[in-house]
């Protein structure tokens, strides 16, 4: 087994390599700090994959305050107004932060930003870069800004498989490189690992978030909140790619409609219409594919001949399935495509484990509640990546010894758990598809294959869409399907917890853990 250089040894790991990991190592800077990537830096990151933008209240008719209360009101009573606040009011910094780190973004002739709308936004807030190639833009902007800082240790090619405990404290990290075992001591260890899209069979995700951190840290003894709540996007590009492209909610705000075969809107009758907060428009798509019935983004008269010109990547998509959104209606359908739930964390990222913090994706801050307001997910990356930075900082620093390494587990895979997800654990629930699915994933969640991991991330979200008896936001039971009066409360749960809702032996699910 092998371990790191003793240079580096004992100072923070970040697990991770999207935005939220970067920005969380810059800034570190000066202090030394370690990279953990699974993939070379800018590939398999959802970061990159990020077409809408990053909302931000610069607007001459916006300011934070409004902000705030959009993104209270799409979490639909479960977000922290005090998160919410504290997020909103550091935009500007967080988009000033990211323009000195080398990121470029729209700008219309007079120089002010071009400011997109999407679903829920009172205001057009949404700043891009490269029009919807804005996460491939910041992503590539803070790589470049991480090879110039001699402080960050990038070790690509390096999979974290556990973390290593003492005394209820982080210890270190167990990882894998090249099929080996690699020990990182450490008393500080930042989990960045994205989401779980990729546990469902249908997604917008890379195939490889499906949920690594929350697994380390719920193996850890961690808690994790919000697990029920999982954002679909109405609009993937319905052409049999797997992961299927994102059709950016950007191109709605731009006047794109919802439309049947026969080209009836099948938003008409909404408020909002094509701009209700995703958990509304992704039902209805999801309603009507279920009964056999195709849907369509239509921008033949909002975009036309300029549609490849505003969106290229999803221009590119689409002509590489054979269409050209100019003239045709581009087919969609709902997709997982965000986690709302993740590791509970405090104001500073702190989780439940002492010597763990979690940023991005894999936190669970009460941001996003209920339902995540599109564009605040780069927003929440740049703002408390600085913060836990500075509590990673703060925190003292110590190179523990550990006295026992697990042994190496196997690289996860997905394959039966994203069916499992998909059938019971999708759009629309209830009770007895949510207990099919916990039968199905015990037993690849307490064994030991390489589902393992997977199926115990599909545990949590499983039990916690068990335990919460009503529709709100993103969750939606068709068994419960009204708010409950005593339901406006985050959901916490612990490894333990989910193993006393199964019944499950301790001795044998410690074997298998």
């Amino acid at each position: 087994m092998n371990t790191i250089p003793s240079a580096v040894a004992g100072c923070p790991v970040v697990i991770g390599a999207g935005i939220a990991g970067l920005m969380t190592a810059l800034h570190l800077a000066p202090e030394p700090v370690i990279i953990l990537a699974q993939a070379p830096l800018g590939s398999g990151c959802a970061s990159a994959w990020a077409q809408g933008g990053i909302a931000v209240a610069v607007g001459e008719d916006d300011d934070p305050a409004r902000h705030a209360a959009d993104t209270i009101a799409a979490g639909d009573g479960l977000c922290d107004a005090r998160a919410v606040e504290s997020i909103t009011a550091s935009g500007p910094a967080a988009l000033a932060d990211l323009l000195e780190r080398g990121a470029a973004f729209d700008r219309a002739p007079d120089g002010r930003y071009k400011l997109g709308l999407e679903g829920g936004h009172g205001r057009r807030r949404i700043v891009h870069a490269a029009g919807d190639g804005t996460g491939r833009a910041i992503t590539a902007a803070l790589i470049e800004a991480v090879r110039r800082t001699p402080s960050i240790t990038v070790l690509e090619g390096v999979e974290a498989r556990r973390l290593i405990t003492e005394d209820g404290a982080v210890a270190g990290v167990l990882a894998a490189a090249d099929g080996k075992p690699v020990v990182l001591p450490t008393a500080r260890v930042v989990i960045a690992t994205g989401g779980i899209g990729g546990l469902y069979r249908e997604t917008t995700n890379p195939l490889t978030a499906i949920g690594q951190g929350l697994a380390l840290a719920a193996l850890a003894g961690a808690a994790l909140a919000d697990m029920e709540f999982v954002q679909f996007h109405p609009t993937a590009l319905a052409a049999g790619r797997d992961p299927m492209p994102l059709v950016s909610e950007a191109v709605r705000g731009e006047g794109a409609l919802l439309v049947d075969a026969a080209g009836r809107r099948i938003m008409a009758d909404y408020p909002r219409a094509e701009l209700e907060p995703r958990d509304i428009v992704a039902r209805v798509v999801w309603r009507e594919t279920a009964a056999g019935r195709r849907v369509f983004l239509d921008a033949r008269r909002a975009l036309g001949s300029r549609f490849a010109e505003r969106f290229p990547g999803v221009a590119a998509a689409c002509r590489a399935a054979g269409i050209d959104p100019a003239v045709d209606p581009v087919p969609v359908r709902a997709a997982a495509h965000y986690h709302m739930g993740g590791i509970a964390v405090d104001a500073a990222g702190r989780s439940s484990v002492a010597g763990l913090w979690a940023v991005g994706e894999a936190a669970s801050t009460g941001l996003h509640g209920a339902n995540r307001l599109a564009s605040n997910s780069l927003l929440e990356a740049c703002v408390i990546g600085r913060t836990v930075a500075e509590s990673v900082a703060g925190a003292a620093p110590r190179l523990p010894r550990p006295a026992a390494v697990p042994s190496l587990p196997a690289s996860s895979r997905a394959d039966r758990v994203r069916k499992i997800m998909a059938q019971q654990v999708g759009v629309l629930r209830d009770r007895d598809g949510l207990n099919a699915a916990l039968e199905a994933l015990a037993p690849l969640a307490f064994g030991i294959g390489a589902e393992a991991d997977p199926a115990l991330v599909g545990l949590f979200v499983a039990a916690a869409a068990l335990q919460r008896e009503e529709t709100r936001g993103s969750h939606a039971r068709t068994d419960f399907p009204a708010h409950s009066s005593a339901g406006a409360r985050r959901s916490l749960l612990r490894l333990a917890d989910v193993k006393r809702m199964l019944d499950v032996d301790e001795k044998r699910a410690a074997v298998g853990a």
